[in-house]
């Protein structure tokens, strides 16, 4: 069998970086495009709020938030989890700081130190990176690039697609690969919200005196077809709903109840210690 010799990683989010580090060192040539004049620009956004990056909770607990039920992503979850978030970033020099929550923080509370030296070890160990490159599809034997110099096709005996959703176009997210992909006969899975907020249409009298205001310490659960989906810590009224963590953590069931049922219940215990 042959054996592929150069991988082009189309998108260098965390995903297509962390693809990278994992065939160095194998004897493979690896570059990395991405769209974007600069690197993991959705890793840095995050990182303004503490980089909320793996949780210490219990891993079969932990492997439950997973609902799409392949087993492939529960192997690769298990074979990765947070202790060796922890370890990874340790070997990069960046210390794992556990909140109350049971959330795990780089030390410093920012990305972007982590995202530095990660790239550093990255380009010390051969990976060629290339900005400003936007996957067009195939033609003329090889993949098809759009740059500011017009359009490059590149040979490649193996392609690693991690270009990310459709969450946030501003930072390169815009999922318009799937038309690419969809345009070539390949079936896609629709895009859909998930680790979202939700609309609300609250009272004047409350979006006056309380949009804004978090709503800490309480218990959110979901229950549909039997089965309840939990979380614990703080959620945010804003103007035009509700947003931040514990809203998050069950957003997928929320999403479902509303393009199932078209309505959703979300119960709140505000005092779940009492």
């Amino acid at each position: 069998m042959a054996i592929a010799k150069r991988i082009a990683i189309i998108g260098a989010g965390p995903a297509g970086l962390m693809a990278a580090e994992t065939l160095l060192g194998r004897g493979f040539d690896i570059d990395v495009y991405d769209a974007m004049p600069s690197f993991g620009r959705k890793f840095l956004m995050a990182g303004k709020s503490g980089l909320n990056i793996t949780h210490a909770e219990d891993p079969a607990a932990f492997n439950q938030r997973y609902m799409a039920g392949d087993p492939r992503l529960i192997d690769a979850v298990s074979d990765f989890g947070a202790r060796a978030i922890a370890d990874w970033m340790k070997d990069l020099g960046i210390d794992a700081h556990q909140g109350p929550t049971g959330r795990i923080f780089p030390t410093m509370m920012k990305a972007s130190p982590l995202l530095r030296a990660w790239l550093k070890r990255l380009s010390e160990g051969g990976v060629s990176f290339h900005t400003r490159y936007r996957w067009m599809g195939w033609g003329d034997g090889g993949l098809l690039f759009s740059t500011p110099e017009g359009e490059v096709a590149v040979k490649a005996d193996a392609t690693i697609l991690a270009l990310g959703g459709a969450s946030w176009k501003r930072l390169g997210s815009d999922g318009e690969w799937a038309q690419t992909l969809f345009g070539a006969g390949i079936e896609t899975a629709p895009f859909q919200p998930s680790n979202c907020g939700f609309l609300v249409d609250w009272s004047d009298h409350l979006k006056a005196k309380f949009a804004g205001q978090p709503i800490k310490s309480c218990a959110l659960s979901v229950t549909r077809g039997g089965q309840t989906h939990s979380s614990r810590g703080e959620y945010v009224l804003t103007e035009r709903g509700i947003e931040s963590g514990g809203i998050y953590m069950l957003s997928a069931p929320l999403r479902d109840a509303l393009i199932e049922d078209g309505t959703a219940t979300l119960t709140v215990d505000l005092v779940p210690d009492v």
